[in-house]
């Protein structure tokens, strides 16, 4: 560890004086072994391939001048070392719209990758939804630039709550995963701004100290090549001041990278070994590139290592306890998503039967490198069973035998029906000459067969599989009271059955407790709160072009709602639908201008007979802006509690800033003066929305 007084907190004169004093001391080899992970394939070969079995050493360090190194870990839904508290996936939580939930979700994970001898925590993936094909959709917020930054930051700021270093992730334009290595996003400089990249920046305003590039390339350029975005982007137009390494695998290709502002290779010099060591002695790269690499480096981390922790200890011995099991009830429940339901929920029976292979399997989600190994997992079965007194209540029938299964459900007074995907289906793509544990999976999980080729990856198929979608077809045709639980990463297309089947809720990958979570919600114990977090469309052609093997995309400025509104097309499930228990009604829109704000007030009203939640959403159109514009943009979100009758009033405050548009020509943000429209409500759908006009 970096020498430090064990009495005091290090000032920031005094941290710089200490990081120059190294960068003086420490040779040219120092330094570059620096800039680099180490050990990573020997500690996978010696721990039986198992990712995440120990810390991995992930640049920093030089033993002789007492300098720490960065020890990182996964991942986005908990902990991926050791029996972590496993969280439903950052999906889910992107539908709970709950920014309170996600800071204390980070500190947990802080704590837990404190506990368990790691300083650097790669848990915020922020890419975009551009399309839910994407394979690590699941590990994402969202569709809306808005709501991925406001939940990102909400985690980073939690994890580092800990003095754990927060890497927000992957930098940029990463929403296509099995070519994720080769291809080539063109786009245009204003939509990466207003779409792509505004979710990083506010992430990297709030305090986190890390970014890791990705493996694809913008414009023709590596991203962890790209000087355009990692030093005049990042570091210029932003003022980031910490460090930048790259994704885990194949994530550089040449020396040139540390010019471009790439500090750290990970997880081992391939490239920033003796390649960077000799493009610096033959002057193809200067020394003082190395130099400033290595202060960002150890600026950072001491920054963090220096800084007096919240608690005295962090006990591996709390590593998934009570408390934080209790959290993950917490977000399960609030992640659910109800989609429909015609009065048949919350439940007032016990005579059910449930159905589907997935209500019996611990499915978590991907299987890659966010992948958590918690000490248990609640089931939707065990869950259910729990909650009858059963618990060893079996399965009623599957979809391996459908008419054994319709015969069950004609004597039971609900259905519930478990169906999605799993990491077979969808998850992180994991080449077969890539083992990074697959094999080992395929024993232990008895979920895939061998041989193993290959594992994850993109969605070319929106929709169930056809035996999820006859097994729902047939007992919904004898059974009318039939729930439809949908676990997956991101939108299921549903027109085929949806009409069918009385309720629907999406749980995603519900994490240890979501077993108990959806016993919870649907009998009532927990009104459900969650709202979608992407758009259901009606087709797979109201999503922009998605191909998996392509080596080149154009991503335009639309996609998800913001594409269905402009087209006029009409969602299954729109934007930020969510159902409740309850209902809410919205009156009273007041705006008022303040000097470099919006602020905008509405009364909500619970007119239902159960207290519950509501999200309530703020949009913003721009009606008489001179350049093309979404038809209205998410802007603003704040949940609000309510018991039957109470009347709460609302307050959302919306940046000028916020409302700029990108000049190409001038290469700068720009405000339009004029007339602005803003909606506020349960969705994005208009006619639930009501508005107000302001001029500005």
């Amino acid at each position: 560890m970096i020498n430090k007084p064990s009495s005091k907190h290090l000032s920031d004169s005094e941290i710089d004086a200490t990081v120059a004093s190294v960068i003086e001391k420490a040779t040219l080899t120092e330094k570059v072994a620096m800039m680099s992970g180490k050990g990573f394939l020997k500690n996978h070969q010696e721990n039986d391939r198992l990712w995440g079995a120990v810390p991995y050493r992930a640049g920093a360090g030089c033993e002789r001048l007492g300098v720490e190194a960065l020890w990182f870990t996964d991942g986005p839904r908990g902990v991926a070392r050791g029996q972590s508290t496993c969280f439903p996936v950052t999906m889910a939580r992107g539908a709970s719209w709950d920014r309170d939930l996600e800071h204390r979700i980070g500190q947990v994970i802080g704590f837990e990758t404190k506990a368990q001898g790691c300083n650097l925590s790669g848990a915020v993936c922020i890419n975009l939804l551009r399309h839910p094909g994407w394979g690590r959709a699941q590990e994402t917020y969202s569709e809306d630039p808005y709501l991925l930054g406001e939940m990102g930051s909400a985690l980073a700021t939690g994890i580092q709550f800990h003095n754990v270093i927060a890497t927000v992730k992957h930098f940029a334009l990463n929403s296509l995963e099995n070519n994720r290595f080769k291809i080539n996003i063109n786009i245009t400089q204003r939509t990466l701004h207003e779409v792509y990249l505004p979710h990083f920046k506010r992430v990297i305003d709030a305090g986190c100290a890390s970014v890791m590039s990705a493996y694809n390339r913008i414009n023709g350029d590596y991203c962890s090549h790209s000087r355009w975005l990692l030093t005049d982007i990042l570091r210029h137009q932003w003022s980031f001041k910490g460090f930048v390494h790259s994704d885990w695998i194949l994530g550089v290709y040449d020396p040139v990278a540390a010019a471009a502002g790439l500090d750290i290779e990970n997880p081992e010099p391939v490239h920033f070994g003796e390649r960077l060591m000799q493009a610096v002695t033959e002057g193809h790269i200067a020394e003082e590139t190395i130099n400033t690499a290595c202060t960002r480096i150890l600026k950072t981390l001491l920054t963090f290592s220096a800084a007096e922790d919240p608690l005295p200890d962090y006990p591996v011995s709390q590593v998934a306890c009570e408390a934080h099991i209790n959290l993950a009830l917490e977000a399960a429940e609030k992640s659910a998503v109800l989609l429909k339901n015609n009065t048949l929920l919350p439940l007032k029976t016990l005579d059910v039967g449930v159905f589907g292979r997935l209500a019996s399997i611990e499915n978590t989600g991907d299987n890659g490198s966010s992948r958590v190994r918690p000490p248990y997992v609640v089931t939707p079965l065990a869950g259910i069973g729990n909650e009858l007194g059963k618990p060893d209540l079996a399965l009623a029938g599957d979809e391996s035998d459908i008419s054994d299964a319709v015969r069950a459900a004609k004597n039971v007074d609900v259905a519930i029906i478990c169906v999605g995907l799993t990491a077979d289906n969808e998850g992180e793509f994991i080449p077969g000459d890539i083992d990074l544990g697959q094999l080992k999976m395929a024993e232990t999980d008895g979920m895939i067969r061998e041989p193993v080729v290959s594992r994850g990856g993109d969605r070319v198929n929106l929709r169930l599989p056809p035996e999820q979608v006859k097994l729902i077809q047939a007992i919904s045709a004898v059974n009318p009271n039939t729930v439809v639980v949908v676990i997956a990463g991101s939108a299921i297309l549903m027109d085929e059955w949806c009409a069918e089947v009385p309720s629907i809720m999406q749980t995603f990958y519900s994490g240890m407790e979501g077993g108990t979570a959806l016993a919870n919600l649907l009998w009532g114990r927990v009104s459900p709160s969650g709202k979608l977090p992407f758009s259901v469309a009606m087709t797979e052609d109201d999503y922009p072009f998605f191909d998996p093997s392509a080596s080149e995309l154009d991503y335009g400025p639309l996609h998800g709602y913001t594409l269905l509104e402009q087209e006029g097309k009409t969602a299954l499930f729109p934007f930020g639908h969510g159902l409740s228990y309850s209902q809410f009604g919205y009156r009273s829109l007041k705006l008022a201008k303040r000097k470099q704000t919006i602020e905008a007030t509405v009364a909500i009203t619970n007119t239902g007979s159960v207290t519950a939640t509501e999200v309530a959403q703020l949009y913003i159109s721009f009606p008489n802006s001179t350049v093309q514009r979404p038809k209205k943009l998410l802007k603003g979100f704040e949940r609000a509690t309510l018991a039957p009758g109470e009347t709460q009033c609302v307050t959302f405050d919306v940046t000028l800033e916020s409302l700029q548009y990108w000049c190409e020509i001038t290469e700068s943000w720009q405000f339009e003066h004029g007339q602005y429209r803003l909606w506020v409500g349960g969705s994005s759908c208009n006619n639930t929305l009501v508005y107000r006009d302001i001029t500005l």
